[in-house]
């Protein structure tokens, strides 16, 4: 599992090839970003996690910026980001705009969906363009889904952190005790 999870981890070479990462060039050269370490990984994945949630595109290139000036591990920050992709983002979306309707006390209906799944977005009759009309639309629902993005972006960046810091430890703590027992009683 772990040779598999390796071939998915984008190399050094790539994400300095890569378009979007290329302006950050010399930074992107620091061995502590690409360093297999507790801190480094916890604080990659908490990135990745974060933009993940909170952004719905270009999530990969504001992750490895944001973990080369926090010196974290890119490729966990750049692979972390993939908590929400084309399966996971409608569930994770409605759930934020939920939870954003809850803590702002809206009692508003939820969205309507048609009978292929997808959310119908009535157009209330309004003056203006077509632009105005979704802009409208948009508004009425991003104020809920921005704060409930933002909290799920901040609380699972930082159970993140602390999953993979504590399951860190743990691994090191079992391999020793494992190694320990090993060992030929002189």
């Amino acid at each position: 599992m772990l040779d598999r999870l390796r071939r998915l981890v984008p190399t050094r070479e790539q994400a300095m090839a890569n378009r979007w990462l290329r302006w950050l060039g010399p930074a992107l050269h620091h061995p502590r970003l690409w360093h297999v370490s507790r801190r480094g990984i916890a604080l990659g994945a908490a990135i990745g996690v974060f933009f993940g949630f909170l952004i719905p595109i270009a999530q990969i290139p504001f992750s490895a910026a944001t973990a080369v000036l926090l010196r974290a591990n890119v490729p966990a920050a750049m692979v972390s980001t993939l908590v929400t992709n084309p399966i996971t983002f409608p569930p994770v979306y409605y759930a934020a705009w939920r939870v954003g309707t809850w803590i702002l006390g809206d009692t508003e209906p939820p969205p309507v969906l048609s009978e292929s799944g997808t959310v119908i977005i009535e157009m209330p009759p309004a003056e203006g363009g077509v632009l105005t009309r979704i802009w409208r639309s948009i508004t009425g629902v991003g104020q809920a889904l921005l704060l409930g993005l933002g909290l799920f972006a901040c609380l699972f960046g930082v159970l993140v952190y602390v999953v993979v810091h504590l399951f860190w430890v743990v691994k090191v703590r079992w391999q020793r005790r494992r190694r320990r027992r090993a060992r030929p009683a002189a």
